[in-house]
């Protein structure tokens, strides 16, 4: 019997996939650095505290599937595999579900202080 495994990656074909992984992941970076100097804080959305979070996510939710990714080229087994892919979703939706509660409460917080801020601080605005 063989004692290699059958999912062993080709030399060839891991230095390929890596070397696109990597075009890929600095194609992103490079993509979420113009993103951010493009995006001005929007006064109504939480501003730049909202626009750096929303960026910081993307930043590390990217980071973590190219990790994975990474991760998945040295697995050995079917078994492995799954390991991986079921923790990776598991972490995911973890992350996913903080995220979106951080975000609700950095936007809802922004419009609140619009809100304050905005039309009770105008002058003639009833109240």
């Amino acid at each position: 019997m063989k004692t290699g495994s059958p999912f062993e990656m080709p030399a060839d074909l891991r230095k390929m996939t890596e070397q696109s992984m990597e075009q890929v992941r600095s194609a992103i970076n490079s993509y979420l650095q113009f993103f951010q100097r493009g995006m001005p804080g929007v006064p109504m959305l939480g501003g730049s505290e909202l626009s750096n979070k929303v960026l910081g996510y993307a930043e590390r939710n990217v980071a973590t599937a190219f990790d994975f990714a990474q991760n998945l080229m040295s697995a050995k087994d079917p078994q492995e595999i799954l390991k991986l892919q079921t923790e990776f979703l598991q972490t995911q939706m973890q992350a996913m579900t903080e995220q979106v509660k951080d975000l609700s409460e950095t936007a809802i917080k922004a419009v609140t202080d619009a809100t304050k801020g905005g039309v009770a601080g105008k002058p003639g605005a009833s109240s």
